[in-house]
């Protein structure tokens, strides 16, 4: 929720993008999900579009006459700074998608030790709350998912595959992720899905978007 409450946290870095766009810089992923939720909430004249990513939000405008008055607004917004921790917070209404796994990835040992978890722990731990779509990125339909179980961050794999199969569900960083189309992918790789994450027949061709929820559920 926007707020202009005394110590609430503001936009800081704020960047001419050429001259139809801003780029608004922070420190981790939460502040990020918790400042698209109140861009888009305000609704501010002249934006058409806001995108995020890891550290940043584009927004775009509708022309270069709305850069100087946006930017202006932008450093007016006030955010309670708890919403950061409240970003990925569950909501009651539950996922707004479900995605079947079936768990027998060939980094699933891996992460166990890694984590120092069983792999049925780890396979709990994936399936034990919902996934926030942050950003998307990399290719086509692959969303980056935070506010997982934070036993699960372990890093990208020294020496990435060259194929990585469609459907392919990993972990990297704070995030977990799953490969829309057959590519190269350090991430580690622990289930699969038949859910298909790309299709240009569907009237919004990605399955996941930025602010989405994701359950992954367990196929036996």
């Amino acid at each position: 929720m926007v707020a202009e409450s005394i110590g609430a946290a503001v936009i800081d870095a704020v960047h001419n993008y050429g001259d139809q766009a801003l780029l608004l810089q922070f420190d981790s992923t939460a502040e990020v999900v918790a400042w698209t939720d109140a861009l888009r909430a305000a609704e501010l004249l002249g934006v058409v579009d806001i995108v995020p990513a890891a550290r940043t939000i584009l927004v775009r405008l509708a022309g270069p006459q709305y850069q100087a008055p946006t930017r202006q607004r932008l450093r007016r917004l006030h955010l309670a700074r708890d919403q950061f921790d409240r970003s990925f917070e569950p909501p009651e209404r539950g996922a707004d998608v479900v995605i079947d796994v079936i768990y027998d990835g060939a980094d699933l040992p891996e992460v166990a030790r890694l984590t120092g978890l069983t792999p049925e722990q780890v396979i709990a731990a994936h399936t034990g709350r919902p996934w926030r779509v942050g950003f998307s990125g990399f290719a086509p339909g692959f969303a980056y998912l935070g506010g997982g179980d934070e036993r699960l961050q372990v890093p990208r794999r020294a020496e990435p595959r060259v194929r990585v199969p469609a459907g392919s569900i990993g972990l990297a960083g704070e995030f977990s992720g799953i490969y829309p189309r057959e590519s190269p992918g350090g991430w580690q790789l622990i289930g699969r899905t038949e859910a298909r994450l790309w299709d240009l027949d569907r009237s919004t061709p990605a399955l996941l978007t930025p602010g989405m929820w994701v359950q992954f559920r367990e196929a036996r």
